[in-house]
């Protein structure tokens, strides 16, 4: 009897990493495959209690931190710790799976675990790099540590520069990911991670590597580095959302929230294309005074809003959390919650804008959904994903800082009419990009024919 294909697949245990991990996992299955998903026992903590689809296995392990990395904890040990800890499950599930007579054909990994690579081929497995960020930012991490760190450093302090990468649109220092300017001087672990991501590849003969886009989106990106091959598998979401059922969302991948905001009901009362959506995921922190600038730009506006401040976890020592100073006219006017379903409410008739920090996933959530942005950057990709929102597909706007770093709230009121009242054209690209990525995924389109045939790959080697 012939064995399904039999895949390990680990992702970084981030919210960011997880999701699309799982998407792609459920996406597998559905081909055949058995896959073993593996994340931290921090990260399992926080996954809903779904049920597992037939074929999909979740195995965790402990990083030593089983309660949380916090801020005050030191990321480079972390990251030696994360690697020592998952060499050793990556070595005794591929022992466990042989002995059971169902050896792993295959292990994937997510960014930022590039020795997961060196550990299967120890064990002499092929590995694949699932890219959970758009092709663009992977060509230009490759161009960095290939010839050209000298002319993105060049001009990496000049806003006004434009940067030449071959087969990229024109960029400019804004547009670079975080890692590579040189103001980055709080998370320094990044570029060298992807520094060694790189060497990882190059060492492999023909390293595969898939990304979270698809095939129209991104034609340029996927094809610039000749040396490697970009299979588009994407958009990695719920594929109840892309059939148009966002309710449906059984084992979404979606980390657990216990939420009793009325959110949905307040949205149905609402006149459609009407609501100014405001999150900025899972990880960004914004300072009271910047939260101060959007609440009131909200507020000019005139116009309803659902706005997402997360609950921040007590630090010793810390007071009370401020509250925002204008939270009852705020409350008059909008909605704030402490966690929503981001699928169910940019799939929602009401929903008119999205003012987004430009998370990967956030930001192929609004494509899918047809809903124009106001692109809101922190850092990472997400300076990057602005640029490709704004100036290449054309689905939104991007804020402007001040001097101190901060985005007023005339700008935030001024960004906010242009998509809501004068926006029809970004509106008009929103609805293409929205076809054109639920066609990708459909049976037949580019990204579900580019994964059966990695699937029909390690099909063969398990025959």
């Amino acid at each position: 009897m012939v064995q399904p294909p039999n895949l390990l697949l680990l992702a970084f245990p981030m919210q960011g990493h997880i999701n699309p991990g799982l998407q792609f996992a459920k996406r597998l299955i559905s081909t055949g495959a058995h896959v073993t998903f593996v994340t931290t026992v921090f990260a399992e903590k926080r996954m809903g209690k779904k049920q597992m689809p037939d074929g999909l296995f979740l195995n965790t392990f402990s990083d030593g931190y089983d309660d949380g990395f916090t801020d005050r904890d030191n990321i480079e040990k972390y990251l030696s710790e994360l690697k020592h800890r998952g060499t050793k499950i990556v070595a005794d599930l591929s022992l466990s799976a042989a002995k059971q007579g169902r050896p792993f054909t295959c292990v994937v990994y997510t960014l930022l675990l590039q020795w997961v690579a060196e550990a299967a081929r120890e064990l002499h497995l092929p590995s694949v790099l699932l890219w959970i960020q758009p092709a663009i930012v992977f060509d230009i991490y490759y161009y960095y540590f290939h010839g050209y760190s000298e002319v993105i450093r060049s001009k990496a302090n000049d806003p006004s520069s434009s940067i030449e990468l071959p087969g990229l649109p024109l960029l400019t220092s804004r547009d670079l990911p975080s890692f590579l300017v040189p103001s980055n001087t709080t998370y320094t672990f990044g570029l060298p991670a992807f520094q060694e991501q790189m060497k990882t590849l190059d060492n492999e003969t023909n390293p595969i590597i898939l990304v979270n886009t698809f095939d129209l989106l991104e034609p340029e990106a996927l094809k610039a580095i000749e040396r490697f091959n970009l299979i588009a598998i994407g958009p990695l979401i719920p594929l109840a959302f892309l059939d148009g059922d966002p309710s449906d969302n059984s084992f979404g991948g979606d980390l657990l929230h216990v939420s009793n905001d009325d959110y949905k009901q307040w949205l149905d009362l609402k006149e459609d294309s009407s609501v100014i959506y405001v999150s900025f995921g899972s990880l960004s922190e914004l300072s009271k005074k910047q939260k101060e600038e959007i609440a009131r730009g909200l507020l000019d506006t005139g116009r309803p809003f659902l706005w997402v401040v997360r609950e921040k976890e007590k630090k010793e020592n810390e007071s009370e959390e401020e509250e925002l100073s204008c939270r009852e006219e705020l409350e008059q006017q909008g909605k704030i919650v402490t966690w929503c379903s981001q699928v169910e409410v940019l799939s929602h008739p009401s929903l008119g804008c999205f003012v987004t920090h430009c998370g990967w996933n956030s930001t192929i959530e609004s494509l899918v959904s047809g809903v124009p942005v106001v692109a809101f950057p922190q850092w990472t990709d997400q300076t990057t994903n602005a640029k490709l929102l704004k100036d290449v597909w054309k689905t939104g706007v991007r804020v402007e800082v001040n001097e101190e770093g901060i985005v007023e709230s005339e700008e935030i009121k001024r960004c906010l009419e242009l998509v809501m009242g004068s926006g029809e054209e970004m509106r008009i690209n929103a609805k293409k990009w929205k076809k054109l990525a639920r066609e990708a995924v459909k049976e037949g389109g580019s990204s579900d024919k580019n994964l059966k045939r990695f699937a029909d790959k390690f099909l063969e080697i398990s025959q």
